[in-house]
């Protein structure tokens, strides 16, 4: 039970901040039939709130929910644009281009940002690897690079993905892109997991599942040593 509750801590900001608002964009402007401009202005609540919420009460920035927000308000600004295909090809990248910076700002400012979907894999709920995560965050320089270069991974890939898509927006026929975008989106987010993968998360679960054992085996020594003094 325990597990299943530290597991489920794990994923709520990741749902607030990613889930929430990406689905209900679809779901306004799909289901309910609004327009882009509605659809991403109602869709940005959630992350408003966020936001507002951690600078008022907590004095902190909810840095997932924050880059949620400036990127539906750039694709509030770029919905005024219309009337050429090719530029609305374009917007999508551009959109997609200010997460890319924004993780690779978090990169910059020590706060890697894709942390929060990376972590609940890891972790996988269990309270030993949860608390060889902290010790690991706060003892562990070769752990915190690792988390760094998972995001600066992904920052590079989104970034660089963007600038193909723009690329292609205006050096194919329109046609082509059409689909051509989605392969290379495709294509993008299997590089980036593959790469950050063998980069950072697979060294980095080896770190946890080594230093969760390490814990344990502590932990029997010392049962070992009460035990004996006892009897």
């Amino acid at each position: 039970m325990t597990q299943t509750r530290g597991k489920g801590a794990d994923f709520v900001p990741l749902v607030l901040d990613v889930a929430v608002p990406v689905g209900s964009y679809y779901l306004f402007r799909d289901g309910f039939g609004m327009g882009t401009m509605a659809a991403l202005a109602w869709s940005s609540v959630v992350p408003a709130v966020r936001t507002g919420w951690g600078v008022i009460r907590k004095r902190t920035v909810e840095g997932l929910a924050l880059l949620i927000l400036v990127v539906n308000l750039v694709g509030i600004v770029l919905s005024l644009v219309a009337g050429d295909p090719r530029l609305m090809l374009a917007k999508e990248s551009a959109v997609g281009s200010v997460i890319g910076i924004g993780v690779l700002v978090s990169v910059l400012v020590g706060r890697p940002m894709m942390t929060a979907g990376m972590k609940p894999w890891l972790v996988k709920g269990d309270a030993g690897r949860e608390a060889a995560w902290g010790r690991l965050r706060t003892g562990s320089v070769e752990f915190r690079r690792a988390e760094r270069v998972f995001s600066l991974v992904w920052g590079v890939v989104l970034l660089g993905e963007c600038v193909v898509r723009v690329v292609g927006a205006y050096t194919l026929p329109v046609d082509t892109m059409v689909w051509l975008g989605t392969v290379i989106l495709v294509v993008a987010m299997a590089v980036a997991f593959v790469v950050s993968g063998a980069l950072a998360a697979g060294p980095m679960e080896g770190m946890l599942t080594e230093e969760a054992r390490r814990e344990a085996r502590e932990r029997a020594r010392q049962e070992d040593e009460l035990n004996s003094s006892l009897a």
